[in-house]
């Protein structure tokens, strides 16, 4: 029963930081400002998802707990912290490009 609970909690994992990665980097129309207000709470309830994914991940029965060896190693967390970490280094070159270069090959902008 603790499997079939560990491999539905990794897909809840999985399936919460989709909508992180979608808002901070597939919203057309918005600016940067407006797409990392969307992403903060949804990267909350995806932190609050896979720290409890860790949770059960690092659960044996009979042993104690250990907060850094145990949930921080575990694979969602692990997967949590990757995709935070990718996603912030790609959405700050995605600012850099748009603030920077986009301009520069756009021909006829209002200004």
């Amino acid at each position: 029963m603790l499997e079939i609970g560990r491999a539905i909690a990794l897909t809840l994992s999985i399936l919460s930081l989709y909508p992180v990665m979608l808002s901070a980097f597939f919203v057309p129309g918005s600016r940067w400002e407006e797409r990392l207000e969307m992403s903060l709470l949804k990267i909350a309830v995806a932190a609050c998802i896979c720290f409890a994914s860790g949770l059960l991940f690092a659960y044996r029965p009979g042993t104690s707990l250990h907060f850094v060896t145990g949930v921080m190693a575990t694979l969602p967390m692990r997967l949590f912290v990757w995709a935070m970490g990718s996603g912030a280094v790609l959405f700050a070159v995605s600012w850099y490009l748009e603030e920077y270069y986009v301009p520069l090959l756009w021909r006829n902008q209002p200004y």
